[in-house]
This record gives C-alpha cells, structure tokens and sequence, in this order.
C-alpha cells in the first residue's frame, strides 16, 4: 500500500514538474505573420511593414537575433525584455530593387536561448524600373502608356472582390494627382491610383477591384471603362473577367445529396465535314444528386454555335436533352469549339464539353 502511494505521488509529481516546464515556455501570439506588400515598384523605394507580437505566456521574453534569407531586408527591433502580457514590435525594410516579379522574403525570430524560433514572411509582387519605355509600355492610350491593351482580371468568384493592379507610364506633360482621378464604371468596378502623385515620365499603378456580387453573370464577360484626371482626356480600358459562383468545401455524408451534373461524353469529334453543312447534335445531362440541379448558364465561345436546353432545372434522377447546331461555314481546317456548362453543382459547378471536326 506504501508502494502504490509512493508510485502515486511520484507521477503526480512528474506530472506537475512537465505541466510547469510547459507552462514556463514562452510563447509569442502574433498579430499577422504574413503580409503582403501588393504590387510595388523599385523607384518606390524603401517598403517598411510592421510585425506586432505579445507575450501570451511565459516569465519573459527577449530577441535572441533575427534571421533573413536575403539582404534585401533590414531588421530593427529592440532588445529588451518583455513580461507576459506585454508586447512588441519588429521593423522590417524590403528593397524592391532586389526583386522581380513575385517574391517571399522569410525572416526568422529567435528568442530565449533556441526556445522560440518563429517565421515571418513578406510578399507581393515587385516591378523592375524598365530599360526601354517603347518596348515596356508599347499600347499607348492617349498620354499613357500601358503594357497590353486589355485588363485581364482573371478568374473572379462571388464570395470576394478580386484585386489587380495596373501599370501605366505618364507620357503627358501634366502631374496626374490621386485626388483628381475621375472613374465612369459600373458599380462592380472600382479604381484608385495607389501614389499620390505621377509626374510627366513616371510610372504609376491603378488599383482595379472586380465584385462579381454585384455582377448576375457568369463566364466571360467584358466591360468599358473610363479614367480621366480632371480636364484632361478621358482614357478608355476594357476590362476582362471569368466569372464563378463560389461553393464552399462539402463534407463527405453530402457528396451524393449535393446536385451533380454528368455528361457521358465530354469531347465530340465530328470528323471530317463540310464546310456547307451544318451540324446537329443533341447531348443527354443528368443529375445524378438528390437536390434540384440548376443550368445557371450554357455559354459557347463562337457565333457559329445555337444552343437549346428546354428547361433550367433538372430534378433528381431526371435527365434532359441539349441541342446544338454548329454551322462551320466560312472556317477550314482543324476546329475546336467549347461549350461550358454552368451549374450548382458544388462539386464541379463549370463543365466542359470540347467539339472537334476536320472541315473541308
């Protein structure tokens, strides 16, 4: 009995001495530990951010060293010892000249003898001050200059604004100031000139923010807008967009109640065909969920194709015909058609069905 409680005791012991060496560990929350500097250019200088921490728990906490992976950034940070609750700061210097294109710069913050060794990481995307204006900005729209005539904005989901930044070069003889920048947009689409001031011969940036919330479109889509800086001529861009609807991460008990689309073929050949015939097809879609499948939009990418689908919603267990009609006169050679399929399926929400043919 002497035994069992001296065994007892002793693990009650072992136990409290691990808790309270646990408990002695500093650790550090951080208010981010990654940030991301956007798209920067190098006659922009300098870029500083700030890392933000506190002592969670643990008797004190003080800076060891700080490590960077490249001498593209500066470190300040102070010294001192810090008590539980308190907390501190870490300046951190990128050069952007360092950079092109994309980067992630890591630093590395040790403290208390090896016993905490936190990463923190800077990124974003960083643009070489170009060695030839005409070849960089070769697209000029009236007193700017610009890289490619269109924006393309990519793919943009409904659940969150998408951001892009757009380069220009001031070939005109006024300063453009941010306060003087007028926009005509639809409300989907925002634009702010991120310097304050572009001089004549400077480069500059134009924040462009895309919200397909407020766009009821899917697919495809392109939209005009104008810029202008106060009297002077307006600038017109064409915006470019891919639009989806957002679904988010299903578990598995609803991956067979969820809608799905099934399409027994996804590429038709046609073979070799004439190019004074036209061509018919039907195509069989199937939900195989149990909830209501919704065709939210069939969308193909040429004049020459005539779509029909009978109705937009496809119950469970239902199957429903799409017509197609492809006139391939005018064209000659090897073709390929796509034709996209939007639904709310979750699991696969766009569908591609490619056709091919040979025309003679």
């Amino acid at each position: 009995m002497i035994r069992l409680f001296f065994f007892l005791f002793s693990g009650f012991l072992l136990g409290f001495h691990s808790y309270g060496q646990q408990q002695g560990v500093p650790k550090l929350v951080w208010k981010v530990n990654r940030i991301d500097l956007g798209t920067i250019m190098e006659e922009q200088g300098l870029q500083s951010v700030e890392f933000e921490y506190t002592l969670s728990h643990g008797s004190f906490f003080a800076i060891q060293d700080i490590l960077t992976d490249c001498g593209c950034t500066t470190v300040a940070f102070s010294k001192d010892s810090l008590a539980q609750g308190q907390s501190g700061k870490i300046l951190v210097d990128f050069d952007p000249s360092s950079a092109s294109g994309f980067f992630s710069k890591l630093v590395l913050v040790k403290g208390n003898k090896g016993q905490i060794q936190d990463s923190l990481y800077i990124e974003g995307i960083a643009i070489p001050y170009p060695s030839n204006l005409e070849r960089n900005y070769p697209v000029k729209l009236g007193y700017l200059g610009f890289r490619m005539n269109k924006v393309n904005m990519g793919d943009v989901f409904d659940n969150e604004p998408k951001v892009k930044y757009l380069e220009f070069f001031n070939y005109g003889s006024q300063p453009l100031e941010k306060k003087n920048l007028q926009v005509k947009s639809p409300n989907f689409i925002q634009v702010e000139q991120v310097q304050e001031l572009v001089r004549p011969m400077e480069r500059g940036l134009l924040k462009i923010s895309y919200s397909a919330s407020l766009r009821p479109e899917l697919g495809a889509v392109s939209d005009q807008i104008q810029i202008n800086w106060g009297k002077t001529e307006a600038i017109e861009l064409v915006i470019l967009a891919d639009l989806f609807d957002y679904f988010a991460s299903i578990s598995k008990s609803d991956l067979q109640i969820v809608p799905q689309l099934y399409l027994p073929q996804k590429a038709i050949d046609f073979g070799d065909i004439s190019a004074n015939t036209v061509q018919r097809l039907t195509i069989v879609l199937s939900n195989l969920g149990k909830e209501d499948l919704e065709i939210r939009k069939v969308q193909e990418n040429c004049s020459c194709l005539v779509l029909e689908h009978p109705k937009k919603i496809i119950l469970p267990g239902e199957k429903m015909e799409l017509n197609l009609v492809f006139d391939p006169i005018g064209r000659k050679g090897i073709d390929q058609r796509n034709i996209y399929i939007f639904t709310n399926d979750p699991i696969n929400p766009v569908q591609l069905l490619v056709l091919k043919s040979r025309i003679d």
